[in-house]
């Protein structure tokens, strides 16, 4: 397609996103939870038309030389679909937060003033690989009465276009417009270009892939990003860390799944504890096929720690990769962190009260935590049904975004006759 023509189709997208998002926003709780149940049927019911579509993008994938992190977040099994399904089900369970009105006080003049919780309108969501973001981001948009467009990236296309017909079929069934979720079918860039200066139609993007994509997004964009660059997150195990918890932590934070932004990319450890920890946990990284690039006193406690570069205390793998610094204390461990972290997720192991409050206190991250694994750092997790994405920004939204972060306040008065002297 010329620009001329995919400026046109972006213009008719964003036209039409724009009149469903006044339908969606006035729709009633039982509407959209109807609209999301009779989604998660559709899908139950197209598994293997998703399965079939799926395989194609993974055989074009591998032809086309995808790494095995972005194959990985590519693939859908049965397993993922009933997480779909579930997390469709579950957004369906919470609470709406569209009409709710908070704060309520009178004023000297007589007046009642609040806030009401309402939608943002139209969210465009940009993403790369993973065909689970087109439901998650179609639930809570729903949800939250918002109306989406959904630019999935070329190597899921197939995969995409077999969901989209399973979130029409659900919207359908329940009266809504087919426009509330629309899946862009164009795959050349010069539509996300379109999809993020459309003031007109556009209230809000999140973009959701590789660093160099969102950098381009932020860059680009005319309407506001709800973003995270990368996620460079931090285990520190404490001296006084109870060490079975901590090598099952630090395995799992690692392990669990290498191409995702909160798997643990930087593992910290106090001094006093490096001796009977790290062994273990090499023990383990090993047997994985872990490559672990650490610092001089981390080279010296084994000889399977390959020397650490600077870049590496800043670096987020998505790769059987991780980096080791051994630290005097918390102290130093807080320092590091908020020096080097890309303010996603970080965790500390131990079993001393205050130094875990110090910890969730003093690291400036948008998930903090005490004893868990970093992995735990997603909207389904949070109970949050799914998630829009994750904010490592500190306006609006903050840490994985679900319903509450894609609505907004607005105040509202009431009033008997009042008129201001």
């Amino acid at each position: 397609m010329s620009n001329k023509e995919i400026k046109a189709y972006m213009q008719a997208v964003g036209i039409a996103a724009r009149d469903a998002s006044r339908v969606v926003a006035r729709a009633g709780s039982a509407v959209k939870n109807n609209a999301l149940l009779a989604i998660a049927n559709s899908m139950d019911n197209a598994r293997t038309d998703l399965l079939q579509a799926n395989t194609e993008d993974m055989s074009r994938g591998r032809d086309a030389g995808l790494d095995d992190a972005l194959l990985d977040r590519l693939e859908l099994n049965n397993e993922r679909i009933d997480a779909m399904i579930e997390g469709l089900k579950q957004v369906a369970s919470l609470k709406d937060p569209v009409g709710e009105i908070t704060d309520m006080g009178f004023r000297p003049s007589g007046i009642q003033l609040g806030k009401m919780r309402v939608p943002l309108g139209v969210v465009g969501i940009i993403y790369e690989s993973r065909p689970n973001v087109t439901v998650d981001a179609a639930s809570l948009c729903l949800k939250s009465g918002n109306a989406t467009i959904l630019r999935g990236g070329s190597e899921a296309i197939r995969s995409n276009q077999a969901i989209a017909k399973c979130i029409s079929t659900g919207l359908i069934a329940c009266g809504l417009p087919e426009s509330a979720v629309q899946v862009v079918n164009i795959t050349d860039r010069a539509a996300v270009g379109e999809l993020i200066t459309m003031t007109d139609y556009v209230d809000v993007v999140v973009p959701r892939g590789g660093k160099s994509l969102i950098e381009r997004i932020s860059a680009d964009a005319r309407v506001p990003v709800i973003k995270h660059l990368d996620g460079n997150c931090h285990v520190y195990i404490d001296d006084r860390a109870d060490l079975k918890k901590a090598v099952a932590i630090a395995d799992n934070a690692k392990t669990h799944r290498y191409g995702v932004c909160n798997a643990m990319e930087s593992l910290l450890i106090a001094e006093p504890v490096a001796d009977k920890v790290l062994p273990e946990l090499a023990k383990i990284y090993i047997e994985k096929q872990v490559e672990m690039r650490g610092c001089e006193k981390a080279r010296k406690l084994l000889s399977s720690v390959v020397e650490a570069t600077q870049q590496d205390w800043y670096e987020e793998y998505l790769a059987p990769i991780v980096s080791i610094k051994i630290v005097a204390g918390i102290d130093q461990a807080i320092e590091h962190i908020n020096k080097y972290s890309s303010k996603h997720t970080e965790s500390i192991v131990t079993e001393d009260f205050n130094r875990g409050r110090r910890f969730i206190a003093e690291v400036d991250s948008s998930s903090v935590m005490i004893n868990a694994s970093t992995r735990f750092a997603d909207g389904f997790e949070y109970g949050l049904g799914a998630e829009i994405g994750i904010s490592t920004d500190k306006i609006h939204a903050r840490g994985p975004v679900g319903l509450e972060g894609l609505t907004s306040q607005k105040w509202v008065v009431f009033g008997d006759g009042q008129i201001r002297q």
